[in-house]
């Protein structure tokens, strides 16, 4: 992806302060992308997309009628504007206020301040996310991979779906939890499990030992993608048979990446 290409996105920008309003804008002008259209509420975002359709929306923690957690939740609870790529810039820290976003499938989370390279890096992932590419894989036909999710949240289901449907992979089953992901996966075959951590009946670890001690499937590659925060957490993660951990939110491209690693 080229800056070049940077310069088609249609950005939305909700954010109560005139200032900040003024800083973001002069970024996203310094990254070649002129089309930005600026709103102070949800409201007054919701009111613009009935007319408009961005590619971008990128909104701070806390507006004037809502927080960010609820305008991103608005999205994905409306069919016509849930696919959109949504980016935070916020300065808030509080886990309890960033798992939600993370979990919708935001592009990105940057804090305030934030860098150039930052908020570059999460534009090429928009680009990724919204003008995908197929990927190439050198012995397998990518459309005849078989995929199984397991996440606990439907939003971040749906992102995942969209993820992997936009890199041209379309055979993909979706369950709810770890034990509802252990019956599918026994009952059919699968290139490739991609599992969250935290999730009810039975969380990723779990679900990762019973794969491993399959008699016949246990060396399928595992994906886990997931938020946690808590070290001890992840250091456990880190030493279980995963293949790849990914973090919420993630690149477009490092998915392509791991799954070039794993699948080649």
């Amino acid at each position: 992806m080229t800056d070049h290409q940077l310069a088609n996105l249609q950005v939305f920008l909700v954010e109560p302060s005139h200032t900040q309003q003024q800083i973001i804008s002069h970024f996203l002008l310094d990254c070649d992308i002129n089309d930005i259209t600026c709103v102070q509420s949800g409201a007054e975002l919701f009111e613009r997309l009935q007319h408009s359709r961005p590619d971008l929306i990128i909104s701070s923690m806390y507006l004037p009628d809502m927080t960010g957690v609820e305008l991103v939740h608005a999205l994905r609870n409306d069919d016509a504007s849930y696919e959109m790529a949504f980016l935070l810039i916020s300065s808030e820290t509080n886990i309890k206020y960033l798992e939600p976003i993370r979990q919708a499938g935001a592009i990105a989370i940057l804090p305030k301040p934030f860098t150039r390279q930052a908020l570059e890096t999460a534009l090429h992932s928009t680009l990724e996310y919204v003008r995908p590419e197929k990927l190439n894989l050198t012995h397998l036909d990518v459309e005849d991979l078989r995929v199984l999710l397991v996440d606990d949240s439907e939003f971040s289901l749906k992102y995942l779906t969209r993820v992997f449907e936009n890199i041209g992979i379309y055979q993909i089953v979706t369950a709810h939890d770890g034990k509802q992901g252990l019956q599918i996966f026994n009952q059919q075959y699968f290139d490739l499990v991609v599992t969250d951590y935290n999730m009810p009946e039975m969380d990723g670890l779990q679900l990762i030992d019973h794969i491993r001690n399959h008699p016949e499937r246990g060396s399928v590659p595992i994906l886990m993608v997931t938020s946690e925060q808590n070290q001890n957490r992840l250091a456990a993660i880190e030493k279980s048979e995963v293949s790849a951990i990914l973090d919420k939110p993630f690149e477009a491209t490092s998915i392509k990446r791991l799954l070039i690693n794993l699948l080649n």
